[in-house]
């Protein structure tokens, strides 16, 4: 492909839902602040902002409805132009019991479709990502199972399909792209699909070079995709996945620093993403380029 023929869509994925460095000095926890990370993402080249609420005073994060309307709207009010891509990842995390692995701890969240589509139906983002994964995974100190079965998914997506809302089929493993392309089959998924790879967290799909091009070629015809990789190895797949014809994501929520010891801005992080993509012979999509690309309508 010659790289000067294609634009490419920028994400920034903000803040996340995972415990993260208290020694940051300006990671976004209130909806002020995450609205103008946001922003920042935006005038720094970003088409896409993907969405996590934290709370207040704790920064944890949470799903808490009227935390995402409060982001939404400071965003939507402040006239910049970016399509918004909402969390629907929460309410599938299982703490087993060490002494009893059939009971949860406390800390444990599994919620209901209801209550998981909550934040959507109030907010009515472009997209929102549809986890199509079931795994252990760690935050933190914390291991946990990640749970979302497959009766869960397709109710889900039925929402979001009823919504017109976009699912952005999040796939950590391969037999994920194999699930998502069942939903496609089984009518769940309308228009163009959209495919992103999460590569680099523990347990999961290695962040590699043979990795991307296993789990692009698994993909069905004219998916569009985009690919992920967490820690230091967010930049080094922003460039494979350009190559390999992807769009791609960075952002606090997967990587905190611009180098070692230093802590990054997602501004700094869009801005580095577009340098490497500009040097590569590729171009940031505008929104409405982003828009046409990923089979969103016009806004």
């Amino acid at each position: 492909m010659n790289p000067g023929s294609r634009k490419v869509v920028i994400t920034c994925a903000v803040t996340g839902n995972a415990p993260f460095n208290r020694r940051h000095p300006n990671f976004p926890v209130t909806p002020e602040q995450i609205a103008a990370a946001c922003v920042e993402a935006a005038r720094a080249g970003a088409a896409v902002a993907h969405i996590h609420v934290r709370d207040p005073v704790s920064g944890a994060g949470t799903r808490d409805p009227k935390l995402f309307k409060e982001v939404v709207d400071r965003v939507r009010d402040s006239g910049t132009p970016l399509i918004i891509n909402l969390t629907c990842g929460l309410g599938g995390f299982f703490l087993p019991d060490p002494a009893d692995e059939a009971r949860a701890l406390p800390d444990s969240d599994i919620a209901s479709v209801d209550e998981r589509m909550e934040h959507l139906e109030l907010c009515l983002p472009d997209t929102a990502s549809l986890d199509l994964t079931t795994g252990n995974q760690v935050e933190g100190a914390v291991e946990f199972v990640y749970l979302n079965t497959t009766r869960t998914l397709r109710a889900l997506a039925a929402r979001f399909q009823k919504l017109g809302i976009k699912p952005e089929l999040e796939t950590f493993n391969a037999g994920d792209v194999e699930f998502g392309k069942a939903l496609i089959q089984e009518g769940l998924v309308s228009g163009m699909p959209l495919f992103q790879f999460v590569l680099g967290v523990k347990w999961g799909a290695p962040a590699d070079s043979r990795t991307l091009l296993y789990m692009r070629d698994l993909l069905p015809p004219q998916a569009a995709w985009a690919a992920l990789g967490v820690g230091p190895l967010q930049m080094p797949v922003v460039a494979q996945t350009a190559l390999l014809g992807g769009n791609v994501r960075v952002g606090l929520e997967d990587n905190l620093y611009l180098r070692r010891g230093v802590f990054a801005t997602n501004g700094q992080l869009v801005e580095r993403a577009k340098t490497m993509l500009e040097a590569l012979g590729y171009e940031a999509a505008s929104v409405g380029e982003a828009r046409d690309m990923l089979g969103l309508p016009a806004r």
